[in-house]
């Protein structure tokens, strides 16, 4: 018999903050940063997230509820990173496989975990890649996130081993506000931002940002971005890959018709299966050599 419940629509933001199964982190379930009543039916969720679209409550519901079943397992879901509101979501592939750390979107002012976070985690760890979501402080700026992620980052290199994770190509993934993190990462190491590790990721995955900085030094990029955002400019990040393939750095640009800010997997849109190719993507850039399997 599981020991936690899964929850319905009906249930409140208060029963997942306060649930048992989140002992501790419930706080970070939902993007809860701006003032919320916990007797917010869950059928509202799409409410917390006014930067994102496609956000279907009932799928969001799964998710958490997947994470139940974690819970359920006996899998460790959360590592606080000993810095305010900072910590990573861990969603375990194959052991010694690649990771990943994706870094959702909300405008540095609220983390939409939720609908671009936790559900493209789900999907890569399922495909057997290891998959980690920061969870970051907010209404502080770009550059308090960035050293967020970089100690998030520098924490799975130094517990590697415990985690059961591959340090070698690791990727970095971003939504939005999360892009420009991942990016930042992909240009100039988590070293640049602080006392950690400097170790370049394989491959930046990159969706609807107006980020237009790079280096020569920048891995390998994957870009999606509907070509109805009205936040982010599809003709800017059209620009920087450009201009990364000019520089011989391996670069794609998607542009998907019909399609506004916010996506996070798709789902029922022009862009669903984005995730199965980005990953794809990833994978022409791990080094078979250093003995990691195909893992999917």
């Amino acid at each position: 018999m599981n020991k936690f419940s899964h929850l319905t629509i009906s249930n409140t933001v208060g029963d997942v903050v306060d649930n048992p199964a989140f002992k501790g982190f419930g706080r970070y379930i939902l993007p809860l940063e701006w003032r919320y009543d916990p007797e917010m039916k869950l059928s509202e969720i799409p409410s917390l997230l006014p930067y994102h679209n496609y956000v279907d409550a009932g799928r969001a519901v799964g998710y958490i509820n997947e994470m139940i079943d974690m819970v359920n397992r006996g899998d460790r879901l959360y590592y606080d990173l000993g810095r305010k509101d900072a910590g990573l979501f861990f969603f375990p592939g194959k052991p010694g496989a690649p990771f990943a750390v994706i870094c959702p979107g909300g405008g540095f002012s609220y983390v939409g975990s939720v609908h671009e976070g936790f559900p493209i985690a789900l999907e890569l760890s399922k495909m057997g890649y290891n998959a980690f979501v920061i969870q970051y402080s907010v209404n502080r700026g770009a550059q308090s996130a960035v050293e967020d992620l970089s100690a998030g980052i520098d924490y799975i290199f130094r517990h590697a081993s415990e985690l059961g994770v591959s340090t070698d190509d690791y990727s970095v993934w971003g939504g939005s506000a999360g892009a420009r993190m991942a990016a930042y990462i992909g240009s100039y190491t988590p070293a640049a931002f602080g006392d950690f590790v400097e170790a370049r990721p394989a491959t930046v995955v990159m969706g609807y940002t107006g980020h237009s900085d790079y280096t020569r030094q920048d891995p390998p990029t994957y870009v999606v971005i509907g070509e109805n955002d009205g936040i982010a400019s599809p003709a800017v990040m059209r620009r920087r890959v450009e201009a990364l393939q000019s520089l011989g750095i391996d670069a794609e640009f998607h542009l998907f018709p019909n399609l506004r800010h916010g996506f996070g997997l798709g789902i029922g849109t022009t862009a669903e299966g984005w995730v199965d190719n980005a990953a794809k993507f990833w994978e022409k850039h791990i080094d078979r050599s250093a003995g990691i399997d195909n893992v999917t």
